[in-house]
Order: structure tokens, then sequence, then C-alpha cells
């Protein structure tokens, strides 16, 4: 597999491409926005019903309408369906739900990397090797699924070793907690939740394949392409947020009070949560981050295990099958059949001051 960074020139040429509407196109002023709670999207929310999104579409002559799904996986078919124009999600599961479905999607804003907060927790015991032979409950081919498989593989185990539970995420908590569940893989809040139940223990986390599960802001690349304010506005509401939330001023700690209670907890357990975060609210960090050789080998990673779970579309016969573009215009897969893509176009705007 190969790596590269992206060069000057491919950057410029991808921001022309975000720059310059296709003659075809009618540009619109009314976008959708969906997301779902997890530590890393909070900053979403709160921008909505605090007038930072209203800010930045004002800014742009935009109507941005930005609605939260309790249940992550339906957020993703929503978007990936056509009703929402840009989503929350992880790179995995942008290249197996929307990617797959023949949904050209774009990352627009790299929000952070799971440094902790996906988890597999089990009833009882404290050691991974404990897991052989349990029934696993988690959201079946989402990262909680890759971040098992990683983490037997560590443990010198396969799935083969145990019986995968598909559990919807918004039942984790209450499912902990009957008697016929014993393991589970999550993310947060439900991971501080459910670790703070008798006989609960943290046995693997992200913390062990960091910068392998991303968050991120995309946008289907159409619309994206049609419409590049919409993408500046999406940075410039990011960032706004994220630098208010990490200040430590009066106003940063309630921003992180009014998330925690967002997300079903309080300010102490949102800032835990940040721990187990490594939050990019840092243009240049994100930009750092997306052009770096680190990022097509996670890749290359994250599609070998959807490719052996099928996940990569009807008729896909190698990892290759889908195309994944990184800054600068290199390729990953299939050049002809791109349908992933990375930029660093947007961050870059925000990182240079030119929203």
């Amino acid at each position: 597999m190969t790596t590269r960074r992206a060069t000057l020139l491919g950057s410029l040429a991808t921001l022309a491409a975000f720059a310059v509407s296709p003659a075809f196109a009618a540009p619109k002023t009314d976008f959708k926005v969906a997301w779902s709670i997890y530590a890393g999207w909070m900053p979403w929310g709160y921008a909505a019903d605090h007038g930072i999104v209203k800010k930045w579409a004002d800014k742009y002559g935009l109507t941005i309408e930005v609605t939260q799904f309790n249940d992550y996986v339906e957020s993703m078919n929503q978007y990936t369906a056509g009703a929402y124009d840009a989503v929350t999600l992880t790179n995995m599961d942008g290249l197996s739900i929307p990617a797959a479905g023949g949904v050209d999607t774009t990352a627009v804003v790299i929000g952070d990397f799971s440094n902790g907060n996906d988890a597999v927790i089990l009833k009882g015991k404290d050691s991974l090797a404990d897991i052989k032979g349990q029934s696993v409950n988690l959201v079946e081919f989402s990262v909680s699924e890759y971040l098992l498989v990683r983490g037997l593989e560590s443990a010198g185990m396969t799935e083969k070793d145990v019986k995968v539970v598909n559990t919807a995420d918004p039942d984790m908590v209450g499912a902990f907690q009957t008697p016929d569940v014993t393991a589970m893989v999550t993310w947060n809040p439900m991971v501080s939740e459910i670790a703070k139940l008798p006989d609960a223990h943290v046995v693997f986390d992200s913390s062990k394949i960091p910068g392998e599960i991303i968050d991120m802001m995309v946008a289907n690349t159409e619309v994206l392409t049609e419409n590049p304010d919409f993408g500046k506005a999406l940075a410039g509401i990011w960032y706004d947020t994220v630098t208010l939330m990490q200040a430590d001023t009066a106003e940063g700690a309630a921003a992180r009070a009014a998330m925690g209670a967002a997300s079903g907890t309080d300010q102490a357990g949102f800032e835990e949560q940040l721990a187990a975060t490594r939050l990019f609210d840092k243009p240049a960090d994100g930009v750092a981050f997306v052009t770096s050789a680190e990022l097509p080998t996670t890749m290359d990673h994250v599609r070998t295990f959807l490719f052996d779970k099928g996940l990569l579309g009807t008729g896909a016969t190698s990892a290759d099958a889908i195309g994944i573009e990184m800054p600068g215009g290199a390729v990953l897969g299939d050049s002809a059949n791109v349908q992933f893509r990375y930029t660093d176009a947007f961050m870059k705007l925000a990182r240079d001051g030119k929203l």
C-alpha cells in the first residue's frame, strides 16, 4: 500500500474544485445537517442552540437546519437517502454506508479522533482474554465492531471466538444492566455511564489504536461542489464553537456544562469524555492530520476490515472497490469509482483566517 503526502498544487486544485460551480448547477441556500450524541459532536448541537449556526449561515446568506438524531445509524441512513446535505460520522461508517451506497461524500471538517471514547466493557471480568466465548452486544458493522476486531487481534483472537449481538446505541446502558448481557462495545457517553455500573470493567479502548477512529462532519460532494459557501459555514461553525468550548473562561465552562447536560451528563462528566478525545480545535492541527502519511495507512486498514465484512457494496471484489481520495488527489483504491474524499480546503481557509 502506498502512502502519500498532499502537495501544494494538489491542495490548490482541491480548493478550486469547490470554488467553481459547474455550469449546470444551481446553487441553493437551504441546507440540512444531521448529528447524533457523541462527545466530539456535541459542539454541533450547542452551536445550533446558541446562535453560532445562524451567525455563520447569515454570513454566507444561507439557512442551515441542524437536527439531532437519537440513533446514529438512522442519521447516516437519512443522509444517504438524500434527506440531509451533511452528517456527523466516523471514517469507517462514511465509507461503509454513504460511499458504499453510491453517495459521493467529502469530509469537510476533521473534528477529532477517539482516544479512549470507544471501549470494550466486560461484566465481572477485568481482562480482554475473558471475552472468549461470550456474546458481545454492539452496533454491528460500526466502529464498535472494528474496535472489537482490533482488540481481539491484540489478544491473539478473532471474531470467531465470540458471538456478536447487534444492539442499537440508545439501548446500550439499559442492556448492560440485564443479566444476559456480559460483554459490550460502545462509545461515549454510554461508555462513561456503563463503566460506573457495578462489575463493569473497561478491558480495551480506542487509545490503543490512536488515530484510527476519526470523527468528522461530511457533506454530499455534489452539494459541496455546487455550494462551497456551505463548506465554509460548516468550518466556521466548528472552529467558532470549539474555540469557545475549550476556553478557560466562564463562557467556556458554561458551554461544556451545556454540552454535558445535552449528552446526559454534567460538566465534569463531559470533560471526562473530552479527556478521551483528541479534539482538533485548531484548524492547523486538522490540516496536519488529514495530510499526514498515516491517514492512507489507517484507511487501508479500515477498508480491508469493511471488505472482509462484505460492506463495500454489492459486487465488490476487493478492498480497492471504492476509491478514497486524499488531499492533493492521490487515490487509494479504484480511481474510476471515487466515493469518499478528504479535503483540507475548508480547514485551510479557517487556518488562514479566510472564512
